[in-house]
């Protein structure tokens, strides 16, 4: 039984399996970071440079990110990425950075009383407001199966982290 359950189904909408969508606007924004550092106009920038361009975007990715998205992208270690390249990247964190803010709005609306977790009784209230019939067992279950900490609560973090193993987002 996952915290996850019917409860947040209810208030998410599904993510679709296609490719994550950008605005015009965001496409925009991607080529204008892309070309602020293809400097030579080669329609490349240097691998060294992903960080900066990335931090241009608004990102701040680790050493170990950077280091890994390098690796699946510059395949033939050419210690350069193209714009389709760096346009598929920016995608995909913009759709993940979107869909963890949908989580923590979930989390806002179990989180009512503004404590930073969810408790108990957050989760009857909103199990309860939804027209789901969940036992308190069945809650409790729910509680302790995404609570890492022992705390009896459910604090952000593991709240993100049990939506993204339920895939729910």
């Amino acid at each position: 039984l996952s915290l996850a359950l019917p409860l947040t189904g209810s208030l998410s909408r599904k993510k679709s399996g296609l490719k994550p969508e950008l605005t015009e606007e965001q496409k925009q924004e991607i080529r204008e970071a892309f070309d602020l550092f293809d400097t030579d106009g080669s329609g490349s920038i240097d691998v060294k440079e992903l960080k900066v361009a990335m931090r241009a975007l608004g990102f701040e990715p680790k050493k170990e990110e950077i280091k890994k998205m390098i690796a699946d992208i510059d395949k033939e270690g050419s210690g350069t990425i193209d714009f389709e390249d760096f346009l598929a990247m920016m995608t995909q964190k913009m759709s993940e950075k979107d869909s963890k803010e949908e989580i923590l709005k979930a989390f806002r609306l179990f989180d009512d009383d503004g404590t930073g977790k969810i408790s108990f009784k957050n989760l009857k209230r909103v199990a309860k407001e939804l027209g789901e019939n969940l036992t308190d067992e069945e809650l409790q279950e729910m509680i302790d199966e995404a609570d890492r900490d022992g705390d009896g609560e459910v604090s952000e973090q593991e709240f993100l982290r049990i939506m993204k193993k339920t895939s729910l987002y």
